[in-house]
């Protein structure tokens, strides 16, 4: 749909809202989840010169995967983990007068966890996420942008907190066909330095991601998708003794299919199943992830 039919953004700003991260890149909980997987369709179908509006959007998904990749890409049935994560999300879309057909948008997320793995169990709130975003339309039929956000250091508990600050930027895009959309990002994730508590100093490894989402407007409740995410992170950088960590480094490919239901002008809701199909140095996904939106 596009958002010059029916005359009714607001219906086709339920099908989105920009995306946030967890980088839960401490030794005590590793997530195998892309850097911003929760994405779904129509997630930067985002429209110009509207009128301030709010949104408020609950992720959720879990990962059950018992395997794990090695330093050589093989496929082993040990290290996997089963995790939950949510994160509660408020978005704040406006634009501006003295700055036409541009789009903005500020975000504040709070991130939750809960994993159960090697005999533990732990969970609680994760670092908060905040930063904003902007785009134009090059013709009615796109979108392209960039977005960036900071998340916080700590959250309740050490096993849920990164012990880093880091920033999460990448550009957006949109491209909506009568009967198709294609969108998706491709960005980075740089993180300050770590530092450990009568231990040594870390840098952690760039991240970089790219997501896409390619779905059918099958009818106007009904939207089925898939999905392909990929990421790569570089080694950690052990600054005291000045020389990277052996298996620090990373990478994963994820394919999926999912549905995204229309349910009416105020609410959305999407779920997804994916797994891995290639990875190194990381738990397998075998992971589940459901979007619920409201706007108002």
């Amino acid at each position: 749909m596009r958002l010059t039919e029916r005359s009714a953004w607001l219906h086709a700003m339920l099908r989105l809202t920009l995306p946030s991260a967890i980088l839960f890149l401490t030794p005590k909980a590793h997530g195998a989840d892309v850097t911003l997987g929760i994405i779904g369709p129509h997630e930067y179908d985002l429209p110009v010169d509207f009128k301030p509006f709010n949104v408020l959007v609950q992720y959720g998904d879990g990962n059950a995967a018992g395997h794990s990749y090695n330093s050589l890409g093989q496929r082993k049935p040990n290290g996997g983990s089963h995790t939950w994560a949510g994160m509660t999300k408020y978005v704040h879309f406006r634009s501006f007068d003295a700055i036409p057909h541009v789009g903005f948008a500020f975000e504040l997320i709070q991130s939750e966890s809960y994993t159960l793995a090697d005999g533990t169990n732990y969970g609680g709130l994760g670092p908060t996420i905040v930063g904003p975003a902007a785009w134009f339309k090059p013709n009615k039929h796109s979108t392209f942008g960039i977005q960036t956000f900071m998340q916080t250091a700590v959250g309740t508990r050490d096993a849920t907190s990164p012990n880093y600050w880091s920033n999460i930027s990448s550009f957006i895009f949109d491209y909506e066909w009568k009967h198709f959309s294609f969108d998706g990002d491709a960005g980075t994730v740089a993180g300050a330095a770590r530092h450990v508590k009568g231990g040594h100093t870390y840098s952690p490894g760039v991240v970089f991601y790219t997501n896409l989402r390619f779905s059918w407007k099958a009818t106007k409740l009904f939207e089925p998708f898939f999905a392909l995410d990929w990421q790569n992170v570089k080694g950690t950088y052990d600054r005291t003794a000045s020389q990277y960590m052996d298996n620090s480094d990373s990478r994963e490919i994820t394919l999926g299919a999912g549905a995204m239901f229309n349910i009416s002008k105020h609410f959305s809701f999407t779920t997804r199943y994916s797994h891995s199909v290639d990875g190194r140095n990381i738990p397998e996904s075998n992971a589940y992830y459901i979007k619920v939106v409201y706007l108002w």
